[in-house]
């Protein structure tokens, strides 16, 4: 939307606010099935049953990405339903003409959200996206959303008002369904232009339905700081606040990662890119979920053995489909080879010998695999219950600190841990009870055999604190007065307690658990690399992921400049001497000469260079000094150079060695 004021010298001014349609913009082409499988098998490891790989790779990405959908539809309902009433009010709340002072002065405000979101920006575009969709479904047909790059032009000038008064008889018409404008990012608006519109839409609130929606990212104290009190009068203003960011990460970490649901995993160290990048970075949960992605493209795009990174029946099935080199994959493996090591002399030569042996060894380790996961996940949750209460925090606040722990090495060697379990020793009762029996609850769910026997053993555990209660509940020697005798003798006892450290039926109950818990965890918390054939299920590669999604721009534009072969992929560019092609791009000519300059460029002399190394056809004089200046000013724009003013017609080098 554009703002315009139009002003007839003499006698009056009009003000508009005119809506100008954008021109149709290019859709971005995006590939369709065939040719995303052409481009997964270029290029791809193990091409033999790459065909195979692509589909079980956008099958299990399928089901992630609608597990995904259900589960930011769950988050945002919440706050998407109270925005709805909110929408769907006014034509009830705010009546014309009612006879309370009060009612007709919010009449004559503009009804207005203000939604903070917070910092995650490359989120606001699917919450705004989902919130418009409901709007138009089920309050009004009438929903725009405009952003800051949108509205860019000047104020209005406020030279003069219309001289008509505002009506204020009562309409006999049915109520209009609300005019709502969306606001995506309200700190980035122009004040002056904000101000001049709301001012203007104040001035028909009564007669047009209108209703403001303020995408807030930081705090709702930035309406004060845009709006003057003036301004921000003419509204209603009411707060709603969205899920945060990080709680919105943990429940996706939880519904995508930490579940036996999904067979591919991820790598402590690939997960802590990717959460690196999203605390450092830009909070955004989408963009967590495109690693994710990426990361399950690469696993399948690189490991010929990611065939058998399914579900369980097609994944046995698969294992009898494998071929000879496929097979010798498998006997590659770090995982399965220290597997080997561990059995009988003649074990070892059938499992590097006979093919049949070794395929029904794979799948007895892929149910294996597959136990491991149903087992590790309960437990997992169980000791995050337990241990993030603790002060301090030893083993992590969050449940993907503690998951990282255990992806790393065996937890119970860990120092913090040790320190854990020592704190565990000194809970109350209230406290560890209470622990015990939400680990209770995580547990009920898990139908494998193991977990319902740990099940058991801990309600077991409950049951004796329980009798404990009723054993030390009644009172022993409770007298009605104080006996100064019966107290000294009380305290002597307690003394002699101390002395020979004996422990109460309380503390050696607690003892008793804490030893359970460890049990537990040293059983079924092992790292994935202690399982044979994880290499199937577990993306590992956190340089490639840190590459595509954390970029050095530095580092690509000195790759770019240096060996334009590696982006353009045109033969013409190829060199094998590290040499830069004449037939290269300009600015990457102008850059090799400049790396063989002093800290100061003589223009002239560097023009010269670049006519006998740039391969100039049929160019005139004045076109090939054109090329030379727009390669130097693109490398100006880079930060190469500079200008500088201590010798005639010269420019400064900024950059040395590497960079």
């Amino acid at each position: 939307a554009k703002l315009f004021t139009y002003t007839q010298v003499g006698f009056i001014s009009w003000q508009g606010c005119f809506v100008f349609k954008p021109s149709a913009k290019k859709k971005k082409r995006t590939l369709d099935v065939g040719e995303s499988r052409d481009y997964f098998i270029d290029g791809c490891e193990g091409s033999g049953n790459s065909e195979l790989r692509f589909k079980l790779c956008q099958s299990l990405w399928d089901k992630m990405k609608t597990e995904t959908e259900v589960l930011q539809d769950e988050l945002n309902r919440k706050i998407l339903d109270r925005l709805l009433e909110f929408a769907g009010r006014p034509s009830s709340t705010f009546q014309h003409g009612a006879d309370d002072w009060a009612a007709r002065m919010r009449a004559s405000e503009i009804p207005t959200a203000a939604l903070v979101l917070g910092v995650n920006v490359p989120d606001h575009d699917m919450t705004f996206q989902s919130l418009s969709d409901l709007l138009r479904q089920s309050v009004t047909p009438h929903v725009a959303s405009v952003q800051a790059k949108e509205c860019g032009g000047e104020g209005l000038s406020n030279n003069g008002t219309p001289n008509k008064k505002r009506s204020s008889h009562v309409r006999d018409e049915q109520p209009q369904p609300p005019v709502v404008i969306i606001f995506k990012d309200l700190e980035a608006f122009n004040p002056r232009v904000l101000q001049d519109f709301i001012l203007i839409c104040s001035r028909y609130v009564e007669h047009l339905p209108l209703m403001f929606i303020f995408g807030i990212a930081t705090s709702p104290s930035t309406i004060q700081h845009i709006l003057p009190h003036s301004v921000s009068s003419l509204l209603c203003i009411e707060l709603f606040q969205s899920l945060s960011c990080t709680q919105h990460l943990s429940t996706v970490i939880d519904k995508l990662i930490l579940t036996p649901q999904f067979p591919f995993k991820l790598s402590g160290k690939v997960l802590q890119v990717l959460v690196g990048i999203f605390l450092y970075h830009d909070f955004s949960v989408r963009n967590f979920i495109k690693g994710l992605q990426l990361s399950l493209l690469e696993h399948f795009h690189s490991q010929p053995l990611s065939v058998l990174c399914c579900r369980k029946k097609e994944a046995l099935a698969n294992v009898l489909q494998l071929s000879h080199q496929d097979l010798e994959s498998v006997r590659q493996l770090p995982s399965f080879r220290r597997y080997v090591e561990r059995q009988e002399p003649q074990e070892q030569v059938n499992l590097l010998t006979d093919d049949t042996h070794i395929k029904g060894v794979c799948q007895k380790l892929i149910k294996g695999l597959r136990k491991y996961h149903k087992n590790f996940y309960p437990i997992l949750r169980c000791l995050h219950t337990l241990t993030s209460s603790l002060p301090k925090y030893p083993l992590g606040k969050q449940i993907r600190e503690l998951y990282i722990l255990c992806l790393e090495k065996n937890v119970w060697e860990n120092e913090e841990y040790q320190s854990a379990m020592q704190l565990l020793r000194m809970l109350a009762r209230d406290e560890l009870v209470a622990s015990l029996q939400t680990c209770a609850e995580i547990l009920k769910p898990v139908k494998a055999k193991k977990m319902r026997n740990v099940l058991d053993q801990l309600e077991d555990l409950l049951a004796k604190f329980k009798q404990l209660d009723k054993i030390t509940s009644p009172e022993k020697g409770l007298q009605k007065k104080t006996d100064l005798f019966q107290l000294q003798k009380t305290l002597l006892e307690m003394k002699e307690s101390r002395r020979s450290k004996k422990m109460s039926p309380f503390e050696i109950l607690r003892n008793e658990a804490v030893d359970f818990i460890d049990s537990l965890v040293r059983c079924y918390l092992a790292p994935p690399e202690s399982q044979p054939l994880n290499e199937v299920c577990y993306y590992s590669s956190s340089a490639v992921v840190r590459r595509h999604l954390n970029a050095t721009p530095r580092t690509s534009i000195q790759t770019a400049l240096s060996n334009p072969y590696h982006y353009l992929q045109n033969d013409t560019l190829r060199s094998e001497d590290g040499t830069v092609s004449n037939a290269a791009p300009d600015i990457c000519i102008v850059h090799k000469l400049h790396l063989e300059c002093g800290r100061l460029i003589n223009l002239y002399d560097w023009l010269e260079g670049g006519h006998l190394e740039i391969e100039y056809v049929q160019t005139t004089c004045a076109r090939k000094i054109a090329r030379f200046i727009q390669a130097v000013s693109e490398l100006e724009f880079l930060g190469f150079i500079k200008s500088t003013k201590q010798k005639t017609d010269h420019v400064a080098r900024l950059t040395w060695g590497g960079c």
